[in-house]
């Protein structure tokens, strides 16, 4: 496959000036990079491109069939939500995406946000702020309990590579692993129910895909099914969750808190049920467990050994 001119439609995704993009820049002859690309500017940025790199842009049947040059797509991500996979088969466009470039990032992310609610980091940090520990009359503060790692168990719902790193993590501080079944599913060997490991575990970590299937998987019926001390943790796709239900729980006190990464809607509105601040035990992250240097330096890297290997008629991580 020849491969000449290469677009990179929304680098500012991954790269905030610190990644070293000399490897990618060598790959193709020429490149035209740009931060963002709004909706009107696709035609025309598509226009003589044999490479195209997306993120979050969308690329639908109309941009695929205006692309002429157009001979592969880079998804510089694992999830291809954003292509017509359909429209590119027919049109003969290879797709591939990037994969298992950010599973320390996550599961390093995760154990933080269970750190921080089980010790009440973002409680005593206000405390100090407010100036109730210069009025103390004792040199600590440990009014709300602060727990430990070493006694729970972290049930993790979706076993990928992301869900496994964060096994490993949780088991190298001594936490107990159960493996669930996602909500609806057959309980095979070694697993434990969906409903068996949210009434078990200390701490629940989601790690599946959104699909109808997982859509509101956690709703009020499961969030009141876990025990009252237990913590939520979502890092994987903010729809699993039924977020109103979530703020409703953590304000009923019916779970001791939440660490969540991702919102159904992303950017969110500024009425978004989770950022009402009359919430408690909530702490909330702008999606990027993901994001650490050394994670999005290998998104780059990845990307630049997909079209490496597409040159050399064996496409890696191909979708189609």
């Amino acid at each position: 496959m020849t491969l000449r001119q290469g677009v990179f439609l929304d680098l500012a995704t991954i790269d905030n000036g610190e990644l070293s993009l000399a490897a990618l820049d060598r790959s193709l002859p020429a490149w035209r990079m740009h931060a963002h690309t709004h909706p009107d500017q696709l035609h025309e940025r598509l226009a003589d491109a044999q490479v195209v790199v997306t993120n979050k842009v969308p690329l639908d049947r109309a941009a695929l069939v205006a692309a002429r040059e157009l001979k592969l797509i880079v998804i510089a991500a694992t999830g291809v939500n954003v292509v017509d996979l359909e429209a590119a088969k027919n049109l003969g466009i290879t797709v591939c995406n990037i994969r298992d470039y950010c599973s320390a990032s996550v599961a390093q992310h995760v154990l933080g946000l269970i750190l921080s609610l089980l010790r009440g980091q973002p409680f005593y940090r206000e405390r100090v702020y407010n100036g109730d520990w210069a009025r103390a009359g004792t040199f600590s503060l440990h009014d709300r309990p602060i727990r430990e790692l070493g006694s729970l168990s972290l049930g993790i719902i979706g076993y990928g590579a992301l869900g496994r790193a964060t096994g490993e993590l949780a088991r190298a501080v001594g936490m107990n692993l159960l493996l669930g079944e996602r909500r609806g599913m057959q309980t095979r060997p070694e697993r434990l129910s969906f409903r068996h490991l949210m009434e078990s575990a200390d701490v629940v970590s989601l790690h599946c895909p959104l699909t109808p299937a997982t859509r509101h998987m956690i709703d009020r019926e499961v969030l009141q099914s876990m025990k009252p001390g237990a913590l939520l943790i979502n890092t994987a796709r903010g729809g699993i969750v039924h977020e109103q239900d979530l703020a409703d729980a953590l304000r009923a006190g019916e779970l001791a808190g939440a660490g969540i990464d991702v919102l159904s809607q992303e950017p969110p509105a500024p009425d978004h049920p989770l950022l009402a601040t009359d919430i408690p035990n909530l702490i909330i992250t702008p999606h990027n467990a993901w994001g650490s240097v050394a994670a999005r330096q290998e998104a780059l890297d990845q990307i630049t050994a997909v079209i490496r290997a597409c040159e050399r008629g064996t496409p890696l991580h191909r979708v189609c």
